[in-house]
């Protein structure tokens, strides 16, 4: 005879990588960026992206057999291109990713191109459910998409559950659209999921598409966040969006450093410079869509800069090269009193040789395979730090 299965509370004990858990009346919203730092900007990139939930994942002990999830979906589309693929919630069990559940449903935003203008259609709740799981007590994760905005409604099991324990060390990572698992297929495959889970690391993803910008708020949530390891990946946000000139970065990242340094003094801090992107290595921002892309119904990005204005000038624009440049001088001038700073340059994780065999599908973002192989190789270059073993507790940030 199969057990009733009990709701348990949405809480933080439980669901692990999120900064807050909004309530709503149904459910809870998740959310990467605490209430604060989500007040201090209006931009409704940002808005969308903090409270997709990558790298978030619930985590439970049970002897369950059987483990439900609704929860509801926000997914955006543009009209007239292909529709990214429905997210997936991937069930793990002890650490090994043993099924997955495609979603669908919920609410779809369609984005008119040429307007700008969105159209709002609402669809039902989703529910992951995975059975035939071991009747003895083990670990149990969900890992929920990367991808989608997410309210989680309701979590059942026909067993109870407790929190899983955890002691191993915090990963504090924050990028752009690349660490966030832009056209990476399911949420174990997003580069910095599949680096923690070969290190043994528990991850706190504030991977931000389009939108690892040297925001101050965002310096302060690292700051106040408990890590073990902290690493920021810098720089192409700042070149396709065009946002700042040369004599405003390399203050603007001393300032980054500092903020963190203040609640984490010692704390392994690593800067990665980007990955290779060939359409903005000397040309500088903004990015736009590539016109002609779009005209045979696929996305793909251009750079829209001239590189005659990429220069030694403080009002130089920026573009990779001068990025790459900067950042190994800051941290080399401050390594002098910081001995816990390391710089990684991003081309070690994907390089010019890479794209001649991957290259990025869009001009910008690295395609599945590519997210397996930088998680790989970060193993084995930044992770070889140091790391401080985390207190015993729960997953909650």
């Amino acid at each position: 005879m199969t057990s009733a299965l009990t709701s348990i509370p949405l809480t933080q004990d439980v669901v692990c990588g999120a900064a807050e858990l909004e309530p709503t009346g149904r459910g809870v919203r998740i959310h990467r960026l605490p209430a604060w730092a989500r007040a201090q900007c209006a931009d409704p990139q940002l808005a969308m992206v903090e409270a997709q939930a990558s790298g978030v994942r619930i985590a439970v002990r049970t002897a369950a057999t059987v483990v439900e999830l609704d929860l509801m979906r926000t997914r955006t589309v543009y009209a007239g291109l292909p529709g990214r693929p429905d997210g997936v919630v991937e069930l793990a069990v002890d650490g090994e990713v043993v099924a997955q559940a495609t979603t669908s449903g919920g609410t779809t935003v369609t984005v008119d191109m040429t307007t700008g203008t969105p159209s709002v259609d609402d669809g039902p709740a989703f529910t992951a459910r995975f059975d035939g799981l071991p009747s003895t007590a083990k670990d149990v994760e969900l890992w929920l998409p990367h991808s989608e905005t997410l309210e989680l409604l309701d979590l059942r099991a026909d067993a109870p559950v407790e929190p899983t324990p955890t002691e191993r060390p915090v990963w504090v990572h924050h990028g752009s659209s690349i660490s966030h698992g832009s056209n990476a297929t399911h949420p174990t495959g997003i580069w910095p999921v599949v680096a923690a889970r070969r290190a043994g690391v528990d991850l706190v993803n504030l991977g931000f598409g389009g939108s690892a910008l040297l925001d101050p708020f965002v310096a302060r949530t690292v700051r106040d966040t408990p890590a073990d390891l902290i690493s920021l990946k810098l720089g192409i946000n700042l070149v396709n969006s065009d946002l700042m000139r040369r004599r405003a970065y390399g203050p603007a990242v001393h300032g980054y450093l500092d903020t963190i340094r203040d609640g984490h003094p010692t704390t392994p801090l690593l800067v990665i410079s980007p990955i290779y992107c060939a359409i903005h290595e000397t040309t500088p921002g903004p990015g736009a869509f590539d016109v002609a892309a779009l005209a045979e119904g696929r996305m793909a990005f251009a750079a829209t800069g001239d590189p005659a204005e990429a220069t030694e000038a403080p009002t130089g624009r920026l573009t990779l090269s001068v990025i790459r440049d900067e950042l190994a001088r800051i941290v080399h001038e401050r390594q002098a009193h910081d001995p816990n700073l390391h710089y990684l340059d991003g081309r070690e994780l994907y390089s010019e040789a890479d794209a001649v065999e991957h290259p990025l599908p869009d001009n910008l973002h690295p395609d599945a395979a590519t997210h397996q192989t930088m998680g790989e190789r970060f193993v084995e270059s930044g992770l070889r730090l140091s790391l401080r073993r985390a207190a015993p507790g729960s997953c909650s940030t």
